[in-house]
Parts: structure tokens; C-alpha cells; sequence
């Protein structure tokens, strides 16, 4: 059974933009322009780029390290869990 797409609209920067999406993710594509836009103006406040393509690129690279810091910490628990787990099981 295929999943039904549907258009979205979305703002980003100030500009009405339409993206497909997934129907019943309308609110988690929403809430992600809404985190990249706060961290736009977060790099826009915290930096001199005032070009919202910089501040955008910065803005990708900012959340992209995010995800990769939670990535490392999540296998350093799953690690940690394994771990735990084989020893106990001695």
C-alpha cells in the first residue's frame, strides 16, 4: 500500500515555498522549517553573515552537527548498554 503525497506549504526566510510530503507529516515538515528558520536567525545573531544564503548554509551545517553529536552519543549508550548486557550475562 503506497503512502499518499501532498503538497505543503511552507515558509522558509520569508518566502512561501510548496513541498510534497507525506500525508500525516504535514506537522513534522512544518516544525523542521520552523527550527531551520529559528536557526537562521540564531546564526544571523550570533555571527556578522547577514546573506540569508550564508546564514542558510551555516544554519545546515550548525543542525547537520547536531545530528552528528546525537548519532556519537547514541552509540556511546549503545555501547555502554552491550556492554552492561555481556557482562552481566558472565
Amino acid at each position: 500500500m503506497s503512502q499518499k503525497t501532498i503538497q505543503v506549504e511552507v515558509s522558509l526566510l520569508g518566502k512561501t515555498h510548496q513541498f510534497a510530503c507525506t500525508e500525516g507529516q504535514e506537522s513534522a515538515l512544518l516544525d523542521a522549517a520552523a527550527l531551520l528558520n529559528s536557526t537562521v536567525e540564531e546564526m544571523k545573531q550570533r555571527s556578522s553573515i547577514r546573506n540569508e544564503h550564508n546564514a542558510l548554509l551555516m544554519a545546515a551545517l550548525h543542525l547537520c552537527h547536531d545530528i552528528q553529536a546525537q548519532k556519537t552519543a547514541h552509540q556511546g549508550l549503545i555501547d555502554k548498554l552491550s556492554s552492561h548486557i555481556t557482562s552481566s550475562e558472565k
